[in-house]
């Protein structure tokens, strides 16, 4: 195929999913503003959320308080470093890789709460991760998908997706 069809072809792609989207009533680009369902259970989240990561970036001193959010049936998907089913290698791995060398820090605004009926609540949102080691790097906005049951004994994590 020539340059000329193929820039036919892609202006004709892109003509009809702008007018296939137009015609949904929505823009491209555009995202419909997150409200809570739920203000209480969001703000209980978000309390969970910073209790477990400030002992995340205080675990030099807090390791057994971190570990003690993590369920014992723990399923840890990341994107770059694979799937975990151990809480002890997981827990070890932050000991090794995380603590006193990086921080995280939650985006602003970025996090939606959603109930999970007779089990607990979904949490997904954007955090930054700041590397002691390299002060100057600028850190880039990660998705995150954290999958909380609340149980007699508080809130456990029982799923985590971290995507970079």
């Amino acid at each position: 195929m020539n340059a000329r069809k193929k820039a036919l072809l892609l202006i004709y792609i892109l003509s009809f999913t702008f007018i296939n989207v137009k015609l949904m009533g929505q823009t491209i680009g555009s995202v419909p503003v997150y409200q809570p369902d739920d203000q209480r259970l969001y703000d209980t989240i978000i309390r969970q959320d910073s209790l477990f990561f400030q002992a995340y970036n205080t675990c030099s001193e807090h390791l057994a308080l971190y570990a003690s959010y993590y369920s014992d049936s723990l399923e840890f998907y990341h994107d770059k470093a694979g799937m975990s089913t151990s809480k002890e290698d997981l827990v070890n791995a932050t000991k090794k890789n995380i603590c006193g060398k990086v921080t995280r820090e939650l985006v602003k605004g970025s996090v939606e709460v959603y109930p999970i009926r007779n089990f607990g609540a979904i949490e997904i949102g954007y955090h930054l991760f700041h590397n002691k080691e390299e002060p100057n790097a600028v850190p880039h906005p990660g998705r995150f998908v954290i999958i909380w049951k609340q149980q007699k004994s508080g809130w456990k994590i029982t799923r985590v997706i971290s995507l970079h």
